[in-house]
């Protein structure tokens, strides 16, 4: 084995190693039973992260709206809790957010029906706490989604 191969291998991680030597890991979302692509399919990380960030500058905005306006002391303070309130209020109603709707997500149940609300405040509360959020596994999904039964497709 060349030195190069063995640092690609390395440096691609297991599953890539894996693949060479001839395993079928399937597309993401699989093993989920979701399709390969189109509606329904399992959402990508980049659209995930992006639609994350319009959501967090959205509420941004409004909490330094509030305090403008004198109803609050920091948008800091409030940028969080007003992301929670939102998001929870969101999901639970229309199953998705303003920046998911703009990069065209949902999230469901593993079932594909509408999450509950349980499901939505425990989900949302583990987003907030952030770590949940970037560990993922080789479906790309999430421990805030893994831990709920969620996941977020593609409308």
């Amino acid at each position: 084995m060349d030195t190069r191969d063995a640092l690609g291998s390395w440096i691609d991680g297991p599953k890539t190693a894996a693949e060479r030597m001839g395993a079928d890991f399937g597309y993401r979302g699989e093993r989920l039973g979701l399709p390969k692509e189109g509606p329904g399919a399992l959402a990508g990380p980049g659209r995930r992260i992006g639609a994350l960030f319009v959501d967090g500058w959205l509420c941004s905005l409004v909490a330094y709206g509030l305090v403008s306006q004198g109803v609050a002391a920091s948008a800091n303070m409030w940028s969080t809790p007003l992301f929670y309130v939102i998001t929870v209020l969101l999901l639970a109603t229309t199953g998705t957010t303003v920046g998911k709707r703009l990069f065209g997500l949902r999230v469901v149940r593993l079932d594909g029906g509408r999450a509950s609300i349980p499901q939505v405040l425990l989900r949302t509360l583990l987003l907030c706490l952030v770590v949940p959020a970037v560990v993922w596994d080789r479906d790309t999904r999430g421990l805030h989604d893994k831990a709920v039964g969620t996941v977020e497709v593609r409308i």
